[in-house]
């Protein structure tokens, strides 16, 4: 068993690393040292954050050994400095950045050889491992979309999405009443938002098999959305309306047709693909005119997780297994959500599908702690975003690594957030009338 976690680390912490180093050298030290939008930081801080954050829990708290850069703990502090006062800070520079990453690893390999994986909850299962390994690649998603935001000629490039063609499929799907797990007490890598595992029950409801696709929401855009204030949260109305806000980030109307910009290439919309870089007051305005609204966290991990057959709650929807690419569109494999309807293989039992991988999918709910909650192993990655603030998202993008997307895997972020690879699907309740959009895809 030791050997097989190490083996499980050494696998996710040099996916992740290989990943860090494709994001950083497809462009030169000009593009890592700006910023490209305010809402991010430059791509040379999160290089070096990576390798902070590494050698403060794998050297220093795993490995029990002295700092290497206790000097620049500071800079590299996401709560100390804001994204926009970043690139004021003296940052290490590219070539000093990559050589200072590389060093921490190469220590922390000398680490994972000798840790025994038990005598505590960091080092258990490779709890601290994991952490870190999933933690890189929350920021190389981060850097993919900087790559997003970044004006210039495309630096990045990987195939086209498998084509699914499995025909028409209903538009959403039953998920009976009553009581499921919701969240785990013993998946050994889950972070402390995710635990502990517990009861929930739901009344009957119905959801949409498949994430909302551009040419449905082209539909709400063509039908005034933006222009209704009905539709919209109080919040969302002044947002679109201070901001100018007519479609979903990135798009922009030319000769009768929707074009957007996706990693430097300009392109037309394609209807069939989901719905990206929405925010959540985006996402609940088209609910709310399409006669629907958006499912709660809890709603969407029953659709995922739950089998009605057994009773248990699975992984992942399509069962225990670990991702591979016939389930879903994990991994940066591709730069884009994959056709609405594709990864038959990783439906749901109760035939949803595409609820792993593709887009991040807003929900109602506000991120909020589990009954038992217990913060681990420090405050400051869930406890302290906690409240209405934050909304929930579930499910991972096509930008997310699998060893930091699971059925119970929660993200958080702000509801006017957009550049962010998020998308939604809908639901309604199993009393109210399906409305106009019910039928077939």
């Amino acid at each position: 068993m030791t050997d097989q976690l190490r083996s499980l680390a050494l696998d996710a912490l040099t996916r992740a690393r290989e990943r860090t180093a494709a994001l950083t050298s497809c462009v030169d030290d000009r593009d890592l040292t700006a910023q490209h939008s305010p809402l991010m930081s430059p791509l040379v801080w999160d290089l070096a954050h990576i390798g902070n954050q590494e050698e403060q829990w794998l050297l220093r708290q795993v490995g029990k050994g002295e700092a290497l850069r206790p000097e620049i703990d500071s800079l590299y502090d996401a709560f100390e400095h804001p994204r926009a006062a970043r690139p004021s800070l003296p940052l290490l520079a590219p070539a000093e950045a990559r050589v200072y990453a590389a060093d921490v690893r190469g220590r922390v390999l000398d680490i994972l050889e000798r840790t025994a994986f038990e005598g505590g909850p960091l080092v258990d299962a490779g709890f601290a491992f994991g952490m870190i390994a999933q933690h890189e690649q929350q920021h190389d998603e981060t850097m993919l979309i900087t790559h997003q935001l970044r004006k210039g000629p495309p630096a990045l490039s990987a195939p086209e999405p498998p084509v699914h063609d499995t025909g028409p499929l209903p538009r959403e799907v039953l998920v009976p009443g009553g009581a499921f797990t919701m969240g785990t007490s013993t998946e050994p890598w889950a972070l402390d938002n995710e635990r502990p595992a517990h009861r929930r029950i739901l009344p009957a409801f119905h959801i949409d098999t498949t994430p909302v696709t551009c040419g449905e929401y082209q539909a709400f855009i063509e039908d005034g959305g933006y222009h209704e204030r009905r539709w919209w949260a109080a919040e969302g109305w002044d947002q679109i309306r201070q901001h100018d806000i007519g479609a979903p980030l990135f798009w922009r109307r030319e000769g009768g047709m929707w074009l957007r910009r996706r990693f430097g290439v300009i392109e037309e919309v394609p209807p069939d693909e989901p719905v990206l870089h929405v925010s959540w007051y985006e996402a609940d305005a088209y609910a709310r005119w399409a006669g629907r609204r958006l499912p709660t966290e809890a709603e969407w991990e029953k659709a995922a997780r739950h089998d009605p057959h057994t009773g248990r709650a699975r992984r992942y929807p399509w069962g225990d297994a670990d991702p591979t690419e016939a389930h879903a569109n994990l991994g940066q494999r591709h730069l884009r959500p994959a056709p609405a309807g594709s990864y038959p293989q990783g439906e749901s039992p109760l035939d949803v599908r595409q609820l792993i991988g593709d887009v991040w999918e807003w929900t109602s709910s506000d991120f909020l702690p589990y009954p038992g909650f217990v913060a681990f192993p420090y405050r400051e990655y869930s406890e302290v975003f906690f409240g209405s603030e934050h909304k929930v998202l579930r499910g991972g993008s096509f930008a997310v690594d699998p060893v930091a997307c699971r059925g119970t895997f929660r993200n958080w972020d702000l509801p006017v957030r957009r550049q962010i690879f998020s998308g939604f699907r809908t639901a309604r309740d199993a009393q109210q009338p399906a409305g106009p959009d019910g039928g077939s895809l």
